[in-house]
């Protein structure tokens, strides 16, 4: 057997400073990485971590001068030399070197670069979290690696991610960017199990590892957290999640009790000083339902007049504005600051132009006002609403006239002085448990809320329709005169009788349907006389097209599409007949009017639908609009992680549950025992019926 030969080392051996030489040989002359200042600082602090390779310089002759040339460390060299020229360290300091003998010295410093292997970032993560645990401040840290506190707070970070998926990573089971998902929250646990259904589904980007761990959060742009403050909440203890890699818009706010609770407790507050005005009732709530002001009476205020110094200053600002608008007409871009003050004008003109209203006193002490939160967080007053069991002053039996409620004259002195009733206005807690039935019908409040929105979508659509709605309001005439004992049941409720909507439908009040029917509306209340009394006359002075349009407005109020169940409170003011009825001709209305609900803005949540129904409804749903391998992607999840997934799988699919699909012509809308009475003909003709087929959701989703 033949002898392994033994290899030998070259030796070491320490030399002066002075000694050395840089080499022409070094084959790194691009530079990279850390600097030759911050290599020098490093030496400083640490001394020199690696030898230098070193080859004696030779005469003609072959023989050592005693100098010696660098092929490989060139920049712990030019680091040693920047020390020496700043006098801090003696140019005949000794130098660790190992002397090459033989060889090709180009060899040598490119092997040198070659096998140098950079750490795993998950080594460096963790080298920077025993760093912190031996006592260094992440300033410390920073200054001694070169790198600013900010990344040193990433890393640490992600040094604090779970060991699991650490070990994922480090098999590169997982990306960096995943890795860094997951550092949104401390919670291992949750980290853990968010991993486990992503790695499953395949629904593992990022951004929806970051939304899995945020889903039982408000983001800090909420205007719930607008309206407090989020120093506020912090204050009173609540933790919020921050993105250290990504812009996150202030981060997450984690005990959404708490947040609830604060805002509810500062409207509160906000309401004790409104209750100074002397209102009789302040309603408080982060939202109201879009029709809450429908039922009552509106006080007619005066704005408060301008003061001479506010006119001043208006004029002044407008002055201001127009010479700006003026001087750069013809500019293609304002300067900053141009545009800046234009900002201002603008703001400064918003604030003095809206102004605050005085009401009659005997008026307020009979009226209330709605304290909420708007769109931009903040503190919405809506005041001046009187309700109809207030509308009717009390009657003095002795004089036989209306008593002044806030008046105290002819009467003995009292110390009851009327105060104000602050309540806080909430939804009821839906407590519909979690069925795998997927044959069990929808929850008869989710289908009532469904049909909110499709009630309100209806009534923008027949406002958009006024041959429609004369039709419609005809048919409802004929009923009226020649048909004395229908059941009746016409999806308009000519009075006009506004049938109330349920307990605020998820998105109601944000709804495009909603604004556009709440623009219309105020458009219209512009335009007629405050007075009833001229109203005839008002109206008289209308054209065709503008009477035509303000009576599909009106009419438009009296749809009603409401689905209602059957209940111990409307079982004897409505047969299940009449309701069926009822709904058969919203289905015609809508056909009519060629109402689509995706048109309308309609998209299934989690907060509508999705986490509303059974898990065999949600994937029901996702493989109607997306088919069966879409519906098996998520198949395994909890249903709350479901309905979010199913949510952005059923994003711009056009699908729409039942209640608001445009249902066939003749097919009942409510499944009941018996049938429909049969509809007119004028009401359901054939053209209409193709009309309408064209734009069907139910066809659309077939067809993809």
């Amino acid at each position: 057997m033949k002898a392994v030969q033994k290899i030998t080392l070259s030796p070491s051996r320490d030399i002066p400073f002075n000694k050395l030489v840089l080499s022409q040989s070094n084959v790194r002359h691009v530079r990279a990485g850390i600097s030759i200042e911050q290599l020098a600082e490093s030496i400083a602090h640490r001394t020199l971590l690696q030898s230098l390779n070193v080859r004696a310089v030779v005469d003609a002759e072959g023989n050592e001068t005693g100098m010696f040339e660098v092929p490989a460390g060139g920049r712990r060299y030019r680091a040693l030399e920047l020390l020496v020229k700043q006098k801090r360290m003696a140019k005949t300091q000794a130098v660790p070197c190992v002397v090459r003998e033989g060889g090709i010295a180009e060899d040598d410093s490119l092997a040198e670069n070659d096998e140098r292997i950079g750490l795993h970032p998950l080594d460096q993560f963790r080298a920077f979290q025993t760093l912190s645990g031996a006592g260094l401040s992440e300033e410390d840290i920073a200054a001694r690696h070169f790198v600013t506190p900010a990344v040193v707070k990433q890393r640490l970070r992600l040094a604090s991610v779970s060991t699991k998926l650490h070990n994922v990573y480090a098999e590169d089971g997982m990306t960096l960017e995943q890795l860094m998902a997951f550092s949104v929250t401390a919670d291992h646990a949750r980290q853990e199990q968010v991993w486990e259904n992503v790695s499953r589904s395949g629904y593992d980007e990022p951004y929806q590892i970051r939304r899995m761990l945020t889903e039982n959060t408000v983001r800090a742009s909420d205007r719930r957290v607008q309206f407090l403050g989020l120093d506020a909440y912090e204050r009173a203890g609540g933790g919020v999640l921050r993105d250290l890699f990504e812009h996150d818009d202030g981060g997450w706010l984690q005990d959404v009790v708490l947040l609830d609770r604060l805002v509810t407790e500062k409207l509160k507050a906000e309401a004790e000083t409104i209750a100074a005005e002397g209102w009789k009732w302040i309603s408080v709530a982060v939202d109201f339902p879009f029709d809450c002001t429908r039922s009552l009476r509106e006080l007619e205020g005066k704005p408060v007049d301008l003061s001479p110094e506010e006119q001043a200053t208006i004029d002044a600002l407008n002055a201001e504005q127009a010479k700006l608008e003026s001087d750069y007409q013809d500019a293609d871009e304002l300067p900053d600051d141009v545009d800046q003050r234009l900002g201002e004008i603008e703001a400064a003109l918003t604030t003095l132009e809206d102004r605050p209203v005085l009401y009659d006193p005997t008026e307020i002490g009979r009226a209330g006002v709605f304290v909420s939160i708007d769109s931009e967080g903040h503190l919405s007053v809506d005041r001046g609403y009187v309700r109809a069991e207030d509308d009717k002053p009390a009657t003095d039996p002795d004089v036989g006239q209306a008593a002044d409620p806030l008046s105290t004259e002819g009467q003995e002195p009292s110390t009851s002085v009327q105060r104000t009733v602050i309540a806080v206005a909430g939804s009821p807690v839906d407590t519909e448990e979690d069925d795998d039935d997927a044959a069990k019908p929808l929850p008869d409040r989710l289908i009532t809320e469904l049909t909110a929105h499709r009630t309100l979508a209806l009534r923008d659509a027949l406002a958009e329709n006024p041959a429609i709605a004369f039709q419609a309001v005809l048919h409802n005439f004929v009923l009226t005169a020649f048909y004395r004992f229908s059941s009746s049941g016409s999806s308009l409720e000519i009075g006009l009788r506004t049938p109330t909507f349920p307990a605020q439908a998820p998105g109601l009040r944000e709804s495009a349907s909603a604004k556009a029917v709440e623009a219309r509306h105020e458009f219209w209340k512009a335009r007629l006389p405050k007075g009833e009394s001229d109203l005839w006359d008002a109206l008289t002075a209308l054209d065709g097209a503008a009477q035509a349009s303000l009576f599909a407005h009106c009419a438009s109020f009296a749809v009603n599409a409401l689905y209602e169940p059957a209940n111990r409170y409307n079982q004897g003011r409505v047969s299940a007949h009449g309701v069926r009825t009822r709904l058969d001709q919203a289905n015609v209305l809508a056909r009519a009017v060629g109402l689509d609900m995706v048109q309308a803005g309609w998209r299934p949540t989690a907060d509508n639908y999705l986490g509303r129904v059974t898990k065999p409804r949600i994937l029901e749903a996702v493989r109607e609009a997306r088919g069966e391998s879409s519906a098996q992607l998520i198949d395994h999840l909890k249903k709350a992680d479901m309905a979010k997934e199913a949510e952005r799988l059923l994003d711009g699919s056009g699908w729409l549950p039942e209640p608001l699909r445009l249902v066939d012509p003749g097919v009942s809308s409510v499944e009941q025992e018996g049938e429909a009475s049969p509809l007119p003909e004028f009401l359901a003709d054939d053209e209409d019926r193709e009309n309408a087929g064209d734009d069907d959701p139910q066809q659309l989703d077939a067809a993809e």
